[in-house]
């Protein structure tokens, strides 16, 4: 695991440093009660429990909320290989694809395995200075552990003129 990683990985780790990374970069996700469950080189778990700020009116979570907390399982990957990077990396979703199968109720939880793959495409641009994309898939189950969400995320990523 690479010092930048670790580092990254100690700060969204702490509970009061994590709320206050999504207060001040994403504060609707603080709102929504995203939290982060597990952060590895390889993987990333997120989950977010249905309550009457993030439901819709059938009773569900609203769909934005699914796709942030399958976003964040994704797009923490690429933060956390960004993270001090020289050269910095822009990073961008670029694509959004998103299937729901059940109705969205209790804890629900988004597992991300695709960290090698988004660490590929970080070391290719800062490598070759090209831009780069990286297709992530985030599958979000309920508590029974039956499938309601999947989404799938691409990021270009592209390293900054040094």
């Amino acid at each position: 695991m690479s010092a930048q990683f670790s580092a990254f990985k100690a700060i969204m780790t702490n509970p009061i440093k994590y709320k206050l990374f999504l207060l001040n970069k994403l504060p609707m996700a603080f709102l929504a009660g995203l939290q982060l469950q597990q952060l590895q080189e390889d993987a990333a778990i997120v989950s977010v429990r249905f309550k009457w700020l993030n439901q819709n009116p059938f009773r569900s979570m609203y769909f934005a909320v699914l796709a942030m907390a399958a976003e964040l399982s994704t797009g923490i990957l690429a933060v956390a290989f960004t993270y001090k990077s020289e050269p910095s990396v822009s990073m961008l979703v670029v694509k959004c694809e998103g299937e729901f199968y059940k109705k969205a109720v209790g804890n629900i939880v988004f597992t991300c395995n695709d960290g090698l793959a988004v660490k590929a495409a970080i070391a290719q641009t800062i490598t070759t200075k090209e831009g780069v994309t990286a297709c992530t898939t985030s599958v979000g189950v309920n508590e029974q552990k039956e499938v309601v969400a999947k989404f799938v995320f691409t990021w270009s990523f592209k390293a900054k003129a040094s």
